[in-house]
């Protein structure tokens, strides 16, 4: 199971720049949709890419699925030369992304977010037109629920 406040806490404690995406902005905009994981678009700025590395170095990061044993080292180099991380962590499962469909990058995306607080800890999140347009893109079958359901929520609030 994943720790979420522990994940959000860890990340702010580190100051990582970040945007909340999937199934927990989902839940933050009214969705009854439950997620086991946590899914993020990182700033990938070289600053805010030693901050994620320390954030979560001693949670044991490593690629979610994997075969144990696989070298892997987690760092900002690593960050460097990669873009989307899908991970299992001491504190449960996170994708850190450095780029969604329908949405693209930090720097695409950080223009359509709200502020919310999460356990107490200020947190970007994308906003609700932009996470339904960002889950029709990806065209996964499992979203088709969870977009009607964003859908109807965004009607609601037109009202």
């Amino acid at each position: 199971m994943t720790d979420f406040e522990a994940l959000f806490r860890r990340l702010a404690d580190h100051d990582v720049e970040f945007i909340l995406v999937g199934g927990v902005a989902a839940t933050v905009h009214g969705s009854t949709r439950l997620t086991q994981d946590l899914d993020l678009v990182y700033d990938r700025s070289p600053a805010n890419l030693e901050r994620l590395a320390a954030a979560l170095a001693d949670l044991s990061p490593y690629p979610r699925g994997a075969p144990p044993g696989l070298p892997f080292e987690w760092s900002a180099g690593t960050l460097r030369a990669g873009l989307n991380f899908t991970l299992t962590t001491a504190l449960g499962d996170l994708d850190m992304l450095g780029e969604i469909a329908g949405g693209g990058t930090y720097d695409d995306l950080v223009r359509d977010t709200v502020r919310v607080a999460l356990f107490g800890t200020g947190v970007r999140c994308l906003s609700l037109e932009r996470l339904i347009e960002t889950k029709r893109a990806a065209g996964r079958p499992r979203d088709f629920e969870t977009i009607a359901e964003l859908e109807a929520i965004r009607e609601e609030r037109e009202r």
